[in-house]
């Protein structure tokens, strides 16, 4: 099961967004967000190599967060740089910005002193933290920048950089550092666990939120990853929980873990707003590498095993929807009453999309016909068994359903 090596010459998408926005003149800062691991710095560095315009990359992930002087510092130096070197213009690159305290202060102060001057410093954020970036961007940074949203890698970029097949796309997901490792399912788990569990929750949530039980946290993610595609009430995990919490809690948490790219939690469909708040969440993690690490099947056996590959099948279905979700500003839901159900609720300017994934021919879809009835979406169809294939469906432009 090797993976051909991904060529260092791919590009995703936002390396033409990236690279013709730092060509134009200079506007707006440019915020590159998206969770830890999918590839942001190196697309970045891709475009500065590929770029005539001089640049300076400073990264603050090993700054100490209260080192505030630090921002001021990176510019100071390109500034000194320009000036020295008789640069018409220069770009300056800070990555992981949301590790400093106040930094949207601080950028605010050193942008606008340029803009004062006519001082030509394109700068480009980098952070994997967008509650912290998006914090920031709101209070102080408001009419003064853009956002690009990257997000974890879809089936074709992983198929055309690593060569990975649909099945193994749906069990592993789509971590590039991690596409070389399918064939050692240990390795496989630690680099997960490490590099993207642990960093995110340690270094992205647990450095910046004041957590009263970081244990707690930790299990909340774990069970959810292993129940993603399922619902799973609150109190129901309280009571599988070791920490006992309470619900509020635990809701505080699973938001934490949304706001970082591992999981989220699907609330119900309806058109009160109420109901849907109080309603048992339906866990969805955002790659599905994350429930993966939690299954006690390796690849062979899942796909041996219908039951198991029809949850890691919506699973991985789910992450494609709420990562997309993610990039292109819609909201995922699933519905239910009483015995109908339908998997996956997207809703966009009034505009509603139903979607059943049909993994196996048992499952019936009568749910996706009272949907209709009751709420007349723009748009219902079925994926898997009798629909839409999934290879297909992961081709789709979701945006343009809406």
């Amino acid at each position: 099961m090797h993976l051909v090596k991904c060529n260092d010459m791919y590009k995703r998408a936002e390396y033409q967004t990236i690279k013709s926005r730092l060509e134009e003149g200079r506007k707006f800062i440019q915020v590159v967000m998206g969770a830890r691991q999918i590839g942001k710095s190196t697309v970045v560095k891709q475009v500065l190599k590929n770029i005539d315009i001089p640049f300076q990359f400073f990264s603050a992930d090993n700054v100490p967060a209260t080192n505030t002087a630090w921002i001021s510092n990176c510019w100071a130096a390109t500034r000194s740089l320009k000036e020295n070197k008789g640069w018409d213009s220069a770009i300056l690159v800070i990555d992981e910005i949301q590790k400093i305290a106040n930094w949207s202060e601080a950028v605010k102060k050193e942008w606008d002193a340029d803009t004062f001057n006519d001082c030509d410093i394109k700068v480009l954020l980098l952070g994997s933290s967008r509650v912290l970036l998006e914090k920031g961007l709101s209070e102080s940074l408001a009419g003064r920048f853009e956002e690009i949203r990257m997000t974890h890698w879809s089936y074709n970029e992983m198929k055309e950089c690593f060569g990975m097949t649909l099945d193994q796309y749906v069990f592993y997901g789509g971590y590039p550092g991690a596409a070389a490792l399918l064939a050692d399912k240990d390795r496989f788990e630690q680099y997960i666990q490490s590099s993207i569990i642990d960093a995110t929750i340690n270094k992205d949530i647990l450095m910046d939120t004041p957590i009263g039980k970081p244990a707690l946290l930790k299990q909340t993610f774990e069970l959810g990853a292993a129940y993603s595609g399922n619902l799973l009430s609150l109190n129901k995990m309280l009571g599988s929980l070791q920490d006992s919490g309470n619900t509020s809690t635990l809701a505080g948490y699973v938001n934490l873990l949304n706001d970082s790219g591992l999981l989220c939690g699907l609330q119900k469909y309806s058109v009160d707003m109420s109901r849907r708040r109080a309603s048992i969440p339906k866990f969805q993690v955002y790659n599905n590498a994350l429930k993966m690490v939690y299954t006690p099947l390796d690849f062979e056996q899942a796909i041996l095993d219908r039951k198991a590959w029809g949850h890691i099948f919506e699973s991985a279905i789910g992450a494609y929807l709420v990562s997309q979700a993610f990039v292109h500003r819609f909201e995922v839901y699933y519905w239910r009453e009483r015995n109908d159900e339908v998997d996956f609720i997207l809703h966009k300017k009034g505009s509603l999309i139903a979607i059943e994934v049909k993994s196996n021919a048992e499952k019936t879809t009568q749910g996706l016909e009272k949907f209709k009835q009751l709420f007349n979406p723009k748009a219902a169809f079925i994926i898997g068994d009798g629909g839409i294939g999934i290879e297909e469906f992961f081709s789709m432009d979701i945006n343009k359903l809406f």
